[in-house]
């Protein structure tokens, strides 16, 4: 009896590990960067919402944002942070058309 149990013991800790490195972990990284992402969000950012919308952030505040869509310059919208998908800073925009 005392080899099955140490066995099924060793399986339930191998278990265990398998899900704290295939989900656990991938999911506090993913937050942390989220974290970072809305941490440096700055007025004048461009940003993809969850639902596909391409904006440009004008007035950040607690937990939301107002977003200025499309060329009309009347179209600004508040949404929660939550929302954002991306963020693309004005210099990394620049940095890439210079390269090409």
């Amino acid at each position: 009896m005392g080899a099955e149990t140490m066995s099924l013991i060793i399986w339930v800790v191998v278990i265990v590990v398998f899900m704290y490195f295939f989900m656990i972990r991938p999911q506090q990284k993913e937050t942390k960067a989220k974290n970072a992402m809305m941490a440096s969000l700055a007025v004048g950012d461009t940003i993809l919402t969850s639902s596909g919308f391409y904006g440009v952030v004008i007035d950040i505040q607690e937990d939301t944002v107002i977003v200025e869509f499309g060329s009309n310059k009347n179209c600004r919208i508040p949404m929660q942070k939550a929302a954002i998908a991306a963020v693309e800073k004005p210099e990394d925009a620049a940095a890439a058309k210079d390269e090409k």
